[in-house]
C-alpha cells in the first residue's frame, strides 16, 4: 500500500483581537498598547452541558467550528470514527490547575478539569469523535509534532481526516508569567486555533532551520501564542502557492515542517 500524507485544508483561529485572521493587527505590540497580556473574549457556551466546564473547554470547541466553517464541513461530515484529534498547549491547563490547589471554587466542580484531557475530551463529546486521539504537551514544538503525527493518521488511512486543536490561555496566571517575563515574548496573546487536515499525495518533512518569514510574520502579527503560533502562520500561509515551511522553537529546540505544495 502506498503511503500518502495530508495538507492543511483550513484553520479557524480566535485570538485576543478578535476571531479570523482579519482581526489580527499589523503589530501586535502596537496593538496590545503596554498590555502583558491580552486576554481573549470567551464565546458563549454552546448548551447547558458546559456550564461547569473551563473557557479553554468552550474555546477549544468555538476554534473547531470555525475550522470546519472555513473548511465546508459541517458537524455531521466530521462526526464519528474517521475524524482523528490531535490537542497541544503549553499553559492552557494552568487555570484549572490554580483554582483547584487555591480551593477558589468547589473541589467536586474543577478536579476534572485540571488534567489536559479535559479539553479534548469535551470537544470530542461535542462533536462526537470517536477516532484516534492524542494529547501533546508544550510549545511550538509540539503543535509541529502534532501536525506531523495528524499527518501520518491521514496517510497511512488511519483516519479521513485529522484536527489538531491548540488553545493557549494566560490571565488566570498573570502573575507566574510575570515573575519570568524573561522567557517568554511579549505581548502574551490567548489564543484557539483548530486546523483540519485531509488526504494529499505528499506528507510534511521535517526540516531543521532557522525561523523563518512566516514564523516571524505570525509572531510580529499574534504576538506571542505558544503552542498556537504554527496554526496561525499556517493560516496566514493559505494564499500560498509555493513551498510552505513552518518552525517553532520550545526550551532550546527548533524545529520544522516543510510542505512542497501549497496548502490548499
Amino acid at each position: 500500500m502506498t503511503r500518502g500524507g495530508a495538507r492543511v485544508a483550513a484553520v479557524g483561529l480566535l485570538t485576543g483581537f478578535g476571531d479570523g485572521l482579519e482581526a489580527l493587527p499589523g503589530d501586535a505590540q502596537v496593538a496590545a498598547a503596554g498590555r502583558d497580556i491580552v486576554p481573549i473574549a470567551t464565546p458563549a457556551a454552546p448548551g447547558d452541558r458546559f456550564r461547569r466546564a473551563t473557557r479553554e473547554c468552550v474555546l477549544g470547541v468555538a476554534a473547531v467550528d470555525a475550522a470546519l466553517r472555513n473548511a465546508g464541513l459541517s458537524r455531521a461530515d466530521v462526526c464519528g470514527s474517521a475524524t482523528a484529534l490531535v490537542y497541544v498547549t503549553a499553559a492552557a491547563y494552568g487555570a484549572s490547575n490554580r483554582a483547584f490547589a487555591g480551593g477558589a471554587a468547589s473541589r467536586a466542580l474543577h478536579f476534572p478539569y485540571t488534567a489536559p484531557s479535559a479539553v479534548p475530551a469535551e470537544v470530542a463529546i461535542e462533536f462526537g469523535f470517536t477516532g484516534a486521539y492524542v494529547i501533546l504537551i508544550g510549545g511550538p514544538t509540539a503543535t509541529l509534532e502534532a501536525l506531523w503525527h495528524a499527518s501520518a493518521l491521514v496517510g497511512r488511512g488511519a483516519a479521513a481526516r485529522a484536527l489538531v486543536v491548540a488553545i493557549e490561555t494566560f490571565s488566570e496566571c498573570g502573575d507566574l508569567y510575570a515573575r519570568g517575563r524573561r522567557l517568554l515574548a511579549r505581548p502574551l496573546v490567548e489564543a484557539a486555533a483548530c486546523a483540519v487536515l485531509v488526504p494529499a499525495a505528499e506528507a510534511p518533512a521535517w526540516h531543521d532551520s532557522t525561523a523563518g518569514p512566516l514564523d516571524a510574520l505570525a509572531q510580529r502579527r499574534a504576538g506571542e501564542t505558544l503552542a498556537c503560533g504554527p496554526l496561525i502562520a499556517l493560516a496566514l500561509a493559505a494564499d500560498d502557492h509555493g513551498p510552505v515551511t513552518v518552525t517553532g522553537q520550545w526550551r532550546g529546540r527548533r524545529t520544522g515542517l516543510a510542505w512542497r505544495r501549497r496548502l490548499e
